[in-house]
């Protein structure tokens, strides 16, 4: 580990549920530091759990770690341990060099001051004599686009524009490790691929980068490889594609055991089931790009329904619709049903990427608006393969190539 910038051995951090606990735990600890006592560590007490257990690893020169995990896995707080804001409870963290961190909306910054006085706050803090900060002045604000605003109080800019300045800064002031959190979700499209590109230079130039996102193809695109969280652990360090497979398939065991996230409907007519089938009519959860598919959607009458509409979509986890079927949308109506069955979509061949999916189904009554029945999440579609591009859907298409 002689060329790690980053070294984290067998860290652990704990937190208390209860405010009132927390500070009562706080002055006890506090209390046993000043009179030399060792506190108890290794145990929890009432209403704690352990935000980050057991964590170890190093971030060499040059090279992008990407964290990633669900919501309250571990990798905001294992950020701020290394950014000193934190002590760990357990373990060792050792950080060799200038260190940058863009953690929090506005953090560093001083909301009464311009941006101006505060690029120049921000790097004299850091040992930047006044030329030097001038040296790089013109560079910082350039990136972040924010000339006409640079002289206004911080505290009047948008998030995106907090976010702007923020990475502008960090990302120029010669770090040697620089720490980016999910703040960068909150800039536009042009900004993003700024960052992107920004990160990558300062990878080539041998800063050890720590990123975290929920955004796969950021990960996968700028990390060279990739630690996934869940519940304050690490279940997975290692290939960054290999990473991503396995952050999925913790969000997938998540739905597994969880309730429906909602059921509702008049109930006439309800869903009992949706069945994925393969080439071979069998029941399979995992299909590869461009394979063929059929939805099987279940169904039990309790009523006589006249010209029920089945809608079905496909959303990609936690995130957004990718598409959907409705049979009065493609012309299908449906008659009288009064007897329990099942009707079909036939896919001939799956052109979504590889992902992990969830499905949606619902039976409108004839006026297309009431449920008979909503469900969601009633199925899950895992698309198998490695990135292959950006985006949800692959439409196949064939190169030609002429010479002008």
């Amino acid at each position: 580990m002689s060329d790690s910038l980053v070294i984290v051995e067998n860290v652990s951090k704990k937190f208390c549920r209860s405010l009132r606990q927390s500070l009562w735990y706080g002055v006890k600890d506090l209390g046993s530091e000043m009179i030399g006592r060792q506190k108890n560590n290794e145990t929890l007490r009432d209403n704690e759990f352990w935000a980050v257990r057991g964590v170890s690893l190093s971030v060499k020169r040059g090279e992008t770690l990407g964290l990633i995990g669900h919501n309250g896995a571990g990798k905001t707080t294992l950020l701020r341990m290394l950014n000193g804001l934190i002590k760990p409870d357990q373990g060792r963290i050792e950080i060799k060099g200038r260190m940058q961190a863009l953690i929090a909306l506005g953090a560093g910054f001083n909301p009464v001051l311009s941006g101006r006085e505060n690029i120049y706050i921000n790097a004299s803090v850091l040992g930047f004599s006044k030329s030097q900060i001038d040296g790089l002045y013109d560079q910082i604000v350039d990136f972040s686009g924010l000339e006409e605003f640079i002289d206004m109080p911080v505290q009047s800019y948008s998030s995106g524009m907090a976010v702007r300045l923020g990475f502008s800064v960090a990302a120029h002031l010669e770090p040697d490790i620089l720490l980016v959190d999910e703040v960068l979700a909150v800039g536009d499209l042009a900004f993003k691929t700024k960052c992107q590109t920004r990160i990558q230079d300062l990878r080539d130039c041998g800063v050890a980068i720590i990123l975290v996102s929920h955004n796969l193809h950021t990960i996968s695109h700028v990390c060279n490889r990739a630690i996934t969280f869940e519940k304050g652990r690490v279940i997975f360090e290692g290939d960054t594609d290999q990473a991503i497979d396995a952050y999925r398939e913790s969000l997938m065991e998540q739905f597994d055991g969880a309730e429906d996230a909602l059921r509702i409907g008049t109930g006439e007519i309800k869903i009992d089931r949706v069945e994925l089938l393969g080439q071979d009519t069998s029941v399979q959860d995992d299909f590869g790009v461009r394979d063929p598919l059929k939805i099987r959607i279940h169904y039990t009458v309790n009523e006589t329904v006249v010209n029920p509409v089945f809608n079905l979509t496909i959303e990609i986890l936690n995130s957004y619709q990718v598409t959907g079927f409705r049979t009065d949308v493609d012309g299908h109506p449906l008659g009288t049903i009064s007897q329990d069955g099942y009707i079909d979509i036939n896919i001939p061949n799956l052109n979504l990427l590889p992902n992990m999916y969830t499905l949606d189904a619902v039976i409108f009554h004839q006026d297309g608006y009431t449920y008979y029945d909503r469900v969601n999440k009633i199925a899950h579609l895992k698309v198998k393969g490695g990135l292959l591009i950006n985006g949800f859907a692959y439409i196949p298409h064939a190169w030609e190539f002429s010479e002008a």
